[in-house]
């Protein structure tokens, strides 16, 4: 794992209620996969969202999608190599309230992985989650805004492959107009994709969290073993 690094300035602890919105919003995404068979066509320009960097660098086409496994494979891992992200994987349901549970600050280096959503290789969206930081220090996704369009990211799985995504979209989605079609539906129907979220936006003191959340999406491009 990448050495932690060092602290920017961002403010300590964000409390659970950061988290409601970006929670509620799986929910419904959830719920209404049995009405749209996983999500169709997401349109550009949508107002919930503010796209920070809409494209592949310059000189640096993206790859053309691959064809995942019919079933994919419950992930044990997930890293960005070129931001030194990495953690391991725990799996995330819902909670008696209907939102997916976070995981616990105690444990701020591990991923969640939405176990409703779809497993990383198959046609549908894969969702990890994690903290940005806590009150003592950065947390497993404290670099998740400095990933770049076209680069990658690795999800080692159980069955001892790995399945590899190119980033193609890195956008901060406001929490107060969160669209969850737009944030978890699939950009390309029947393709597998993955989406990696955190807290994102400007910090309210008073509120103790973040005015929206940061979205990093991708879709595969490569299976592999080891």
């Amino acid at each position: 794992m990448a050495a932690e690094p060092a602290p920017r300035g961002r403010p300590g602890l964000v409390t659970a209620a950061a988290w409601v919105v970006l929670l509620l919003g799986l929910w419904l995404w959830a719920r209404d996969l049995d009405e749209s068979e996983g999500g169709g066509a997401v349109t550009d320009g949508a107002a919930a969202a503010q796209v920070l960097r809409a494209g592949p660098p310059a000189a640096r086409p993206l790859p053309g999608s691959a064809t995942g496994s019919a079933a994919g494979s419950t992930p044990a891992g997930v890293a960005v190599p070129s931001v030194g992200i990495e953690g391991p994987v725990v799996s995330r349901g819902l909670d008696g309230d209907g939102a997916v549970e976070a995981p616990p600050f105690g444990n701020a280096n591990e991923i969640g992985w939405y176990r409703g959503g779809a497993r990383p290789g198959a046609a549908g969206v894969a969702v990890f989650v994690g903290h940005m930081d806590t009150r003592a220090k950065p947390a497993v996704f404290y670099r998740l805004g400095d990933v770049r369009p076209g680069e990658e990211v690795t999800v080692t799985r159980a069955d001892g492959r790995t399945a590899v995504f190119t980033v193609d979209r890195v956008e901060t989605v406001a929490k107060d107009d969160f669209d969850a079609q737009r944030v978890y539906g699939q950009h390309k129907r029947g393709r597998a994709e993955i989406r990696l979220l955190t807290c994102g936006g400007a910090y309210e003191p008073g509120e103790r969290s973040y005015t929206g959340n940061l979205v990093v999406s991708g879709y595969l491009t490569r299976t592999g073993t080891g």
